[in-house]
């Protein structure tokens, strides 16, 4: 059964546009269908992906979020709306900024405006927190340039809501991980032996199984609260290399080594090390509280096995 048959009927034959459909957009749509009480609409900037969308019943419009003429189609189209689309990683003007929110919520406008947008932000928002508890009410102070992009990207976003009236929820996300998911456990990474960090200099890290973030998702949707941040996490309170031995311990593979921080510089690449310069805890409450998700895989443990 869809998490949309559990809605108030008054709720139901909704028009969602899905803005980046990938593997937790098309979860989400999985979610959503069933019973034709919704029209699901994705935007693509690929014709050939046309076909596979239409497969499981998503109707694709074709756009292209870095041309805002490309949009114009969308005003007035969907009644709510999930942005999954990441900013720009290329040069642009500034780093710091996201165009692609700014264009999106620039075409929405234009016509009748859906009733929610819902983001999918990252928990990098926060930067680092030495391995601190962590929640919505924590300033954001981001370190690297994705996360500065996503701020931006949550600010144009509540602006938008509150010069609107449309409900805006960032949801922000640390791992995603599944085992049906391309790169979504850390199998291929035990198999090359690559290092983690010794206990002493070890980082918190934070996961999210794909079918619990499209269905944190698709809740939102619809009992997500006005110009709202939400923390999508599971319960696993884990160190990375505690994080990697359990995995290897489940996998039946050798656990990997360790190294301290200043030789990992020599050992690891450039994004790993990004990563283990953030360690921090995130609280999940505000997800249990508001959006009502009950995960389907509490911890790591059960999402990789």
């Amino acid at each position: 059964m869809s998490l949309l048959g559990a809605l108030p009927a008054r709720f139901r034959r909704e028009r969602v546009l899905i803005v980046g459909c990938g593997d937790v957009g098309q979860r989400a749509a999985q979610a959503l269908g069933g019973g034709g009480r919704v029209r699901l609409l994705a935007l693509t900037s690929s014709p050939a992906r046309a076909p596979a969308l239409r497969a499981q019943g998503i109707t694709p419009l074709q756009g292209d979020l870095d041309d805002a003429r490309s949009l114009r189609r969308l005003a007035g189209l969907a009644t709510r709306v999930l942005h999954l689309a990441p900013p720009p990683s290329g040069e642009q003007t500034d780093w710091r900024l996201d165009p692609r929110t700014r264009t999106l919520t620039q075409a929405l406008r234009q016509r009748s405006l859906p009733a929610v947008v819902v983001y999918g932000s990252t928990s990098g928002v926060y930067g680092d927190r030495q391995g601190r508890w962590t929640s919505e009410a924590t300033p954001v102070q981001p370190i690297t340039p994705r996360a500065w992009r996503r701020v931006d990207a949550e600010a144009a976003l509540h602006w938008f809501g509150r010069a609107s009236g449309v409900r805006t929820t960032a949801l922000r996300i640390p791992g995603i991980y599944a085992p049906d998911r391309d790169g979504g456990t850390p199998r291929n990474r035990l198999e090359r032996g690559t290092p983690v960090l010794r206990a002493e200099d070890d980082v918190y890290t934070n996961h999210i199984h794909a079918d619990d973030l499209a269905r944190a998702c698709v809740l939102a949707l619809w009992r997500g609260r006005p110009q709202r941040n939400v923390n999508v996490v599971d319960d696993t309170e884990l160190k990375m290399g505690d994080y990697f031995d359990l995995a290897a311990d489940l996998y039946g593979l050798p656990r990997p080594p360790r190294v301290a921080r200043d030789a990992a510089g020599d050992q690891l690449p450039l994004v790993l090390l990004s990563f283990m310069s953030e360690s921090r805890r995130l609280s999940n409450e505000r997800m249990k509280r508001e959006l009502g998700l009950r995960l389907r895989y509490p911890t790591v443990a059960e999402g990789l096995a």
